[in-house]
């Protein structure tokens, strides 16, 4: 694998960064994570922006300008000799003297690291993957604004690691007020009688590009979308279908949510029309290309 390194591609063993770089003692730091269809990579004005979001809201200041960037990314594919896979950008504040001014850190790390990647294993989306509600509550957006792709994912982690002690492919995490907010790096849905339903972003979840596409195309199709009104965890035990979306996953159906069987216990009708209306109108035109 080779990776880019502040302007330059290196061999992966060769991909060092300073002890002293801020990302690393602090966690400061922004990324992206963007998913490679065919050699294309998806939806990259739509992540870009968001990174540059990220930024000004962090403020870094990218030494890059948007095609630099996207230039760099191809760069890195092309270097790797890579068709399907996913890459992630992430910029720190850069080597500085210990103390959290970023003034103390003159220039910005910028890494991108590809990975080969052919998506998730089909059965999960032929059986659906359980998920689990656990007590390691959701950042307040008054804490860390969840616009900001951060780079310091202990919240994340600390969910992480109870859904994995309870077996579950996902953790979903809730508002600190109880309400069902987002996974560790996905959204969530669910449908109850014919009805998409999905949590408000104001209450401080990360607005996903997936998770808008899915929204996009709901409405398209004349399917009656909510996504106003906070909900609480029995909604998802109660629902009818459920699934996460996120750039890796496309669209996960759930048929479990803590232990609790969701609808029949298989993928449901609209989760499985929107996966395949997905792949058609959004995926398939990456393989027209070439």
């Amino acid at each position: 694998m080779k990776i880019y390194l502040n302007g330059k591609i290196v061999p992966k063993e060769k991909a060092f960064v300073s002890v002293f770089d801020h990302g690393f003692l602090y966690g400061d730091g922004i990324y992206e994570t963007l998913r490679v269809y065919n050699g294309q990579i998806f939806k990259i004005k739509d992540h870009l922006k968001r990174f540059f979001q990220s930024a000004k809201m962090t403020s870094f200041n990218l030494p890059m300008t948007e095609a630099e960037i996207e230039n760099a990314l191809y760069k890195t594919l092309q270097a790797n000799k890579l068709k399907e896979a996913y890459i992630r950008i992430q910029i720190t504040r850069g080597y500085g003297e210990i103390g959290l001014d970023p003034a103390l850190c003159p220039k910005p790390t910028i890494v991108i690291i590809p990975k080969e990647f052919h998506g998730h294993p089909e059965e999960f989306y032929q059986k659906g993957v359980s998920v689990a509600v656990v007590n390691t509550r959701r950042n307040h957006p008054l804490a860390l604004n969840p616009k900001i792709k951060a780079t310091n994912f202990l919240n994340n982690i600390l969910a992480k690691i109870e859904s994995l002690k309870k077996n579950a492919y996902e953790a979903i995490m809730l508002t600190i007020d109880d309400y069902v907010a987002e996974g560790t790096i996905c959204n969530i849905f669910f449908v109850k009688q014919g009805v998409l339903i999905t949590p408000p972003t104001n209450i401080g979840i990360l607005e996903g590009v997936t998770r808008g596409l899915v929204i996009r195309l709901a409405k398209s199709k004349y399917l009656r979308v909510m996504m106003e009104n906070s909900f609480k965890k029995e909604a998802l035990y109660n629902a009818d279908e459920c699934f996460l979306t996120s750039t890796t996953m496309e669209i996960m159906p759930v048929t479990r949510v803590d232990g609790k069987k969701i609808g029949n216990g298989k993928p449901g009708v609209i989760t499985k029309w929107l996966l395949k209306s997905f792949r058609e109108k959004y995926v398939a035109p990456y393989y027209k290309l070439s």
